[in-house]
């Protein structure tokens, strides 16, 4: 089991108007914002992802450890093929995707209930929003840390943005990138890109290189990749500094 890590950069998110209000089993921590407070249906959603994953993985073994995209054969519950789906978009393993995976089942599950919705998984992010949507990048020991926003606008559609981070996080990463966040209209996605991603930068001459492999995963639609002082970007998003609280 993974050591739970406080998650302090929470202290700086919040959006006028949503109400928000922590769910947590075992690894999984989330932290959601609603028009209500809609605890015991998150935790529903939640226990039955959970459930569906570990059911999986007592079954296949291989899916918690492998770092190879893996192939579904026979039936399966849609977080499953959702992760694996991602995974082979991306080039890594299904586990790479599951915190987005995860945001986003919940973060579908509570539409009916509530017009706007946010769930955040371990700094991977689902987002059901109207009008602009602004975001930290948290970049680890990078002097950019803290300093770098995204402005995005999602025009009332679902849209998932998800970070990888060698320097903070206890995600596995075989790289050296502060930060490589990754913006896509399925959550799992944008998780899994990141990790593979992050993957590539061996040090700040790579950012560029992560962005463009980014770029060449369908249904990606921006990335920011930052390594020590050095950052690069592309696609459907506006970098903005960080002023203070954010509406």
């Amino acid at each position: 089991m993974k050591a739970y890590e406080p998650r302090t950069y929470r202290s700086s998110s919040g959006r006028k108007g949503l109400e928000p209000f922590r769910v947590q089993v075992k690894e999984s921590d989330l932290m959601i914002q609603a028009e209500q407070v809609l605890q015991k249906e998150a935790m529903d959603i939640l226990l039955r992802c959970r459930s569906h994953l570990e059911n999986y993985i007592e079954q296949f073994p291989g899916f918690a450890s492998t770092l190879a995209p893996w192939k579904i054969d026979g039936p399966a519950p849609p977080i499953i093929r959702s992760m694996a789906q991602a995974g082979l978009a991306a080039g890594v393993g299904p586990m790479a995707a599951v915190a987005g995976a995860v945001a986003q089942h919940v973060g579908q599950g509570l539409r009916a209930a509530s017009g706007e919705v946010i769930v955040e998984n371990g700094g991977d992010v689902y987002a059901l929003v109207q009008g602009e949507l602004f975001m930290g990048i948290f970049a680890g020991d990078s002097p950019l840390a803290g300093k770098l926003g995204l402005r995005l606008n999602p025009e009332g559609q679902p849209i998932g943005v998800c970070t990888s981070s060698a320097s903070i996080g206890h995600s596995k990463s075989f790289g050296k990138a502060d930060a490589v966040v990754i913006v896509s209209r399925d959550c799992a996605l944008a998780d899994a890109t990141a990790t593979a991603a992050a993957n590539l930068v061996a040090g700040p001459k790579d950012v560029e290189a992560a962005v463009n492999f980014a770029q060449s995963v369908p249904g990606v639609i921006g990335a920011v990749s930052i390594c020590q002082s050095q950052f690069a970007a592309w696609g459907d998003l506006e970098l903005a500094p960080v002023q203070g609280k954010r509406p």
